[in-house]
Protein backbone atom coordinates (compact mmCIF):
# COMPACT_ATOMS: atom_id res chain seq x y z
CA UNK A 1 0.00 0.00 0.00
CA UNK A 2 2.63 1.96 0.90
CA UNK A 3 4.34 1.63 -2.53
CA UNK A 4 1.48 2.19 -4.31
CA UNK A 5 1.29 6.09 -2.22
CA UNK A 6 4.60 6.13 -3.16
CA UNK A 7 4.05 5.25 -7.09
CA UNK A 8 0.94 7.74 -7.08
CA UNK A 9 2.29 10.97 -5.57
CA UNK A 10 4.69 12.01 -7.89
CA UNK A 11 2.57 11.34 -10.86
CA UNK A 12 -0.46 13.45 -8.95
CA UNK A 13 2.15 16.21 -8.51
CA UNK A 14 3.46 16.11 -12.61
CA UNK A 15 -0.17 16.44 -13.41
CA UNK A 16 -0.20 19.58 -11.36
CA UNK A 17 2.60 20.79 -13.13
CA UNK A 18 1.01 20.03 -16.20
CA UNK A 19 -2.10 22.30 -15.17
CA UNK A 20 0.15 25.14 -14.41
CA UNK A 21 1.79 24.91 -17.12
CA UNK A 22 -1.25 24.52 -19.06
CA UNK A 23 -2.68 27.74 -17.06
CA UNK A 24 0.26 30.06 -17.56
CA UNK A 25 -0.60 31.02 -21.07
CA UNK A 26 -3.70 31.51 -20.17
CA UNK A 27 -3.40 33.71 -17.65
CA UNK A 28 -0.65 35.77 -19.39
CA UNK A 29 -3.63 35.97 -22.49
CA UNK A 30 -5.71 37.48 -19.98
CA UNK A 31 -3.07 40.12 -18.23
CA UNK A 32 -2.22 40.80 -21.86
CA UNK A 33 -5.76 41.91 -22.89
CA UNK A 34 -6.61 43.67 -19.48
CA UNK A 35 -3.33 45.73 -20.10
CA UNK A 36 -4.28 46.67 -23.84
CA UNK A 37 -8.26 47.58 -22.58
CA UNK A 38 -8.07 49.06 -19.45
CA UNK A 39 -5.87 52.11 -20.46
CA UNK A 40 -8.64 52.66 -23.33
CA UNK A 41 -11.90 52.33 -21.29
CA UNK A 42 -10.59 52.22 -18.05
CA UNK A 43 -11.87 55.76 -17.59
CA UNK A 44 -15.30 55.16 -19.17
CA UNK A 45 -15.97 52.21 -17.34
CA UNK A 46 -15.60 53.69 -13.99
CA UNK A 47 -17.85 56.66 -14.99
CA UNK A 48 -20.61 54.16 -16.22
CA UNK A 49 -19.71 52.44 -13.13
CA UNK A 50 -20.29 55.34 -11.06
CA UNK A 51 -23.44 56.48 -12.61
CA UNK A 52 -25.15 53.21 -11.90
CA UNK A 53 -24.10 53.00 -8.10
CA UNK A 54 -25.35 57.09 -7.82
CA UNK A 55 -28.43 56.31 -9.52
CA UNK A 56 -29.62 52.98 -7.14
CA UNK A 57 -28.20 54.56 -4.29
CA UNK A 58 -29.74 57.85 -4.58
CA UNK A 59 -26.98 59.79 -4.40
CA UNK A 60 -28.19 61.79 -7.39
CA UNK A 61 -31.85 62.24 -8.91
CA UNK A 62 -32.52 58.91 -10.47
CA UNK A 63 -35.68 60.66 -12.21
CA UNK A 64 -33.47 63.10 -13.97
CA UNK A 65 -30.44 60.65 -13.81
CA UNK A 66 -32.20 57.18 -14.37
CA UNK A 67 -29.77 54.17 -13.40
CA UNK A 68 -27.97 52.36 -16.81
CA UNK A 69 -30.17 49.31 -16.11
CA UNK A 70 -33.14 51.18 -16.60
CA UNK A 71 -32.19 53.19 -19.95
CA UNK A 72 -30.67 49.97 -21.56
CA UNK A 73 -34.56 48.28 -20.57
CA UNK A 74 -36.09 50.96 -22.23
CA UNK A 75 -33.77 50.79 -25.03
CA UNK A 76 -34.28 47.47 -25.83
CA UNK A 77 -37.80 47.02 -24.92
CA UNK A 78 -38.51 50.02 -28.13
CA UNK A 79 -36.33 48.23 -30.13
CA UNK A 80 -38.16 45.23 -29.40
CA UNK A 81 -41.50 46.30 -30.33
CA UNK A 82 -40.23 48.24 -33.23
CA UNK A 83 -40.85 51.68 -31.73
CA UNK A 84 -36.97 52.98 -32.28
CA UNK A 85 -36.72 50.76 -35.53
CA UNK A 86 -38.60 53.66 -38.06
CA UNK A 87 -37.06 56.13 -36.27
CA UNK A 88 -33.16 55.00 -36.70
CA UNK A 89 -34.63 54.09 -40.94
CA UNK A 90 -35.23 58.08 -41.05
CA UNK A 91 -32.82 59.30 -39.47
CA UNK A 92 -29.97 56.73 -41.18
CA UNK A 93 -31.77 58.11 -44.50
CA UNK A 94 -31.64 61.96 -43.54
CA UNK A 95 -27.61 61.78 -42.26
CA UNK A 96 -26.77 59.36 -45.04
CA UNK A 97 -28.12 61.76 -47.66
CA UNK A 98 -26.81 64.34 -46.83
CA UNK A 99 -23.47 63.04 -46.13
CA UNK A 100 -23.24 61.38 -49.21
CA UNK A 101 -23.90 65.15 -50.88
CA UNK A 102 -21.37 66.84 -48.54
CA UNK A 103 -18.94 63.69 -50.50
CA UNK A 104 -20.06 64.22 -53.63
CA UNK A 105 -19.70 67.89 -53.97
CA UNK A 106 -16.87 68.18 -51.57
CA UNK A 107 -13.84 65.57 -52.51
CA UNK A 108 -14.15 67.07 -56.17
CA UNK A 109 -14.26 70.72 -55.14
CA UNK A 110 -11.34 70.31 -52.93
CA UNK A 111 -9.46 68.33 -54.97
CA UNK A 112 -9.70 70.93 -57.64
CA UNK A 113 -9.12 74.11 -55.43
CA UNK A 114 -6.09 72.13 -53.87
CA UNK A 115 -4.13 72.23 -57.02
CA UNK A 116 -5.18 75.50 -58.40
CA UNK A 117 -3.94 78.01 -56.03
CA UNK A 118 -5.60 81.35 -57.80
CA UNK A 119 -9.27 79.11 -57.39
CA UNK A 120 -8.12 78.90 -53.91
CA UNK A 121 -7.32 82.33 -52.80
CA UNK A 122 -10.83 83.43 -54.88
CA UNK A 123 -12.84 80.89 -53.17
CA UNK A 124 -11.54 80.74 -49.38
CA UNK A 125 -12.87 84.23 -48.10
CA UNK A 126 -15.87 83.39 -48.65
CA UNK A 127 -16.05 79.51 -47.80
CA UNK A 128 -14.51 80.90 -44.62
CA UNK A 129 -17.63 83.07 -44.14
CA UNK A 130 -19.78 80.05 -44.55
CA UNK A 131 -17.83 77.63 -42.41
CA UNK A 132 -17.80 80.37 -39.15
CA UNK A 133 -21.45 80.83 -39.97
CA UNK A 134 -23.23 78.34 -37.66
CA UNK A 135 -25.66 76.12 -39.40
CA UNK A 136 -28.41 75.83 -36.73
CA UNK A 137 -28.19 80.23 -37.30
CA UNK A 138 -28.96 79.46 -40.74
CA UNK A 139 -31.81 77.18 -40.43
CA UNK A 140 -34.78 79.15 -39.65
CA UNK A 141 -33.48 80.85 -43.46
CA UNK A 142 -33.05 77.11 -44.97
CA UNK A 143 -36.70 76.84 -43.60
CA UNK A 144 -38.02 80.01 -45.20
CA UNK A 145 -36.34 78.92 -48.75
CA UNK A 146 -37.09 75.18 -48.53
CA UNK A 147 -40.24 74.45 -46.94
CA UNK A 148 -40.34 72.31 -42.94
CA UNK A 149 -39.49 69.33 -44.65
CA UNK A 150 -37.19 66.83 -45.51
CA UNK A 151 -35.43 69.26 -47.78
CA UNK A 152 -34.47 71.70 -45.43
CA UNK A 153 -33.21 68.96 -42.47
CA UNK A 154 -30.97 67.26 -45.35
CA UNK A 155 -29.52 70.74 -46.36
CA UNK A 156 -28.76 71.86 -42.86
CA UNK A 157 -27.06 68.63 -42.52
CA UNK A 158 -25.21 68.87 -45.56
CA UNK A 159 -24.50 72.55 -44.83
CA UNK A 160 -22.61 71.40 -41.55
CA UNK A 161 -21.07 68.06 -43.44
CA UNK A 162 -19.68 70.02 -46.33
CA UNK A 163 -17.04 72.02 -44.59
CA UNK A 164 -15.11 68.85 -42.88
CA UNK A 165 -14.68 67.32 -45.88
CA UNK A 166 -13.94 69.93 -48.58
CA UNK A 167 -10.83 71.80 -45.89
CA UNK A 168 -9.21 68.56 -45.20
CA UNK A 169 -9.46 67.55 -48.91
CA UNK A 170 -7.11 70.77 -50.09
CA UNK A 171 -5.50 70.54 -47.31
CA UNK A 172 -4.09 67.05 -48.10
CA UNK A 173 -3.90 68.16 -51.39
CA UNK A 174 -1.37 70.84 -50.71
CA UNK A 175 0.51 68.60 -48.20
CA UNK A 176 1.35 66.77 -51.17
CA UNK A 177 5.16 65.72 -51.43
CA UNK A 178 6.32 68.25 -54.32
CA UNK A 179 9.18 66.30 -54.83
CA UNK A 180 7.07 63.65 -55.74
CA UNK A 181 5.13 65.21 -58.07
CA UNK A 182 8.32 66.45 -59.65
CA UNK A 183 9.48 63.27 -59.89
CA UNK A 184 6.42 61.85 -61.48
CA UNK A 185 6.98 64.81 -64.51
CA UNK A 186 10.70 63.60 -64.83
CA UNK A 187 9.86 60.30 -65.87
CA UNK A 188 7.13 61.64 -68.24
CA UNK A 189 4.03 61.43 -66.30
CA UNK A 190 1.23 64.28 -67.90
CA UNK A 191 -1.30 66.10 -65.10
CA UNK A 192 -4.12 63.36 -65.16
CA UNK A 193 -1.57 60.69 -64.39
CA UNK A 194 -0.06 62.65 -61.59
CA UNK A 195 -2.99 63.78 -60.27
CA UNK A 196 -4.47 59.56 -60.21
CA UNK A 197 -1.08 58.00 -58.91
CA UNK A 198 0.67 60.57 -56.82
CA UNK A 199 -1.82 63.19 -55.80
CA UNK A 200 -4.60 61.64 -55.06
CA UNK A 201 -3.39 58.37 -53.29
CA UNK A 202 -1.37 60.99 -51.47
CA UNK A 203 -4.59 63.11 -49.68
CA UNK A 204 -6.57 60.13 -48.99
CA UNK A 205 -5.94 59.51 -45.84
CA UNK A 206 -6.37 64.02 -44.95
CA UNK A 207 -9.70 62.73 -47.12
CA UNK A 208 -10.68 60.09 -44.78
CA UNK A 209 -10.40 62.32 -41.28
CA UNK A 210 -12.47 65.13 -42.97
CA UNK A 211 -15.25 62.14 -44.12
CA UNK A 212 -14.79 60.96 -40.19
CA UNK A 213 -15.62 64.68 -38.47
CA UNK A 214 -17.69 65.19 -41.12
CA UNK A 215 -19.93 61.78 -40.22
CA UNK A 216 -19.79 62.50 -36.57
CA UNK A 217 -21.37 66.21 -37.49
CA UNK A 218 -24.04 64.82 -39.57
CA UNK A 219 -25.58 62.47 -36.74
CA UNK A 220 -25.05 65.71 -34.26
CA UNK A 221 -26.81 68.47 -36.84
CA UNK A 222 -29.87 65.39 -37.27
CA UNK A 223 -30.75 65.95 -33.41
CA UNK A 224 -31.45 69.67 -34.04
CA UNK A 225 -33.15 69.09 -37.46
CA UNK A 226 -35.34 66.71 -35.88
CA UNK A 227 -36.36 68.45 -33.45
CA UNK A 228 -38.25 71.21 -35.33
CA UNK A 229 -41.12 70.18 -37.25
CA UNK A 230 -40.50 66.02 -37.45
CA UNK A 231 -42.64 63.54 -36.30
CA UNK A 232 -40.34 60.63 -36.58
CA UNK A 233 -36.95 60.00 -35.93
CA UNK A 234 -34.12 59.90 -33.13
CA UNK A 235 -34.35 63.42 -32.81
CA UNK A 236 -37.53 63.96 -32.32
CA UNK A 237 -37.60 60.82 -29.95
CA UNK A 238 -35.61 62.69 -27.83
CA UNK A 239 -37.94 66.06 -27.69
CA UNK A 240 -41.13 63.67 -27.55
CA UNK A 241 -39.60 61.60 -24.39
CA UNK A 242 -38.07 64.79 -22.53
CA UNK A 243 -41.78 66.48 -23.07
CA UNK A 244 -43.29 63.48 -21.92
CA UNK A 245 -41.21 63.36 -19.02
CA UNK A 246 -39.91 59.70 -20.39
CA UNK A 247 -36.37 60.00 -19.11
CA UNK A 248 -35.34 56.65 -19.30
CA UNK A 249 -36.58 56.47 -23.41
CA UNK A 250 -34.77 60.09 -23.72
CA UNK A 251 -31.35 58.64 -22.67
CA UNK A 252 -31.78 55.46 -24.28
CA UNK A 253 -32.44 57.36 -27.74
CA UNK A 254 -28.99 59.62 -27.18
CA UNK A 255 -27.45 56.44 -26.14
CA UNK A 256 -28.78 54.60 -29.76
CA UNK A 257 -27.69 58.27 -31.68
CA UNK A 258 -24.15 57.53 -29.84
CA UNK A 259 -23.84 53.99 -30.91
CA UNK A 260 -24.58 54.86 -33.97
CA UNK A 261 -22.00 57.64 -34.62
CA UNK A 262 -19.71 54.90 -33.35
CA UNK A 263 -20.83 52.05 -35.59
CA UNK A 264 -20.00 55.01 -38.60
CA UNK A 265 -16.95 56.11 -37.38
CA UNK A 266 -15.21 52.33 -37.16
CA UNK A 267 -16.64 52.12 -41.12
CA UNK A 268 -14.70 54.72 -41.84
CA UNK A 269 -11.34 53.49 -40.02
CA UNK A 270 -12.03 50.47 -40.94
CA UNK A 271 -12.53 51.37 -44.69
CA UNK A 272 -9.51 53.59 -44.36
CA UNK A 273 -7.66 50.52 -43.30
CA UNK A 274 -8.02 48.65 -46.11
CA UNK A 275 -7.51 51.72 -48.58
CA UNK A 276 -4.54 53.33 -47.03
CA UNK A 277 -2.65 50.14 -46.19
CA UNK A 278 0.78 51.89 -47.30
CA UNK A 279 0.38 54.72 -44.95
CA UNK A 280 -0.12 52.54 -41.71
CA UNK A 281 2.41 52.17 -39.19
CA UNK A 282 4.72 49.00 -39.54
CA UNK A 283 4.40 46.68 -36.21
Amino acid sequence: MAYEINQALPRSFSRLKSRKGDDAPLASHVRGLLVAFLPRYGLLISFLVLWQVSSTRGWINPAVFPPLNVILSALWTNLANGALLDDIAISLQRSGTAFAFAVVVGIPLGLFMGQFRLVEQALDPILQLFRQTSALALYPVFILLLGLGETSKIFVIFWATLFPVLLSTIGGVKEVDKKLIEMARTYGAGPLTVFRRVILPASVPAIFVGLRLSATTALLLLIAAEMIGANKGIGFQVMNAQYNFQIPLMFAAILLLAFLGLAANALLVLLQRRLCRWSQPST
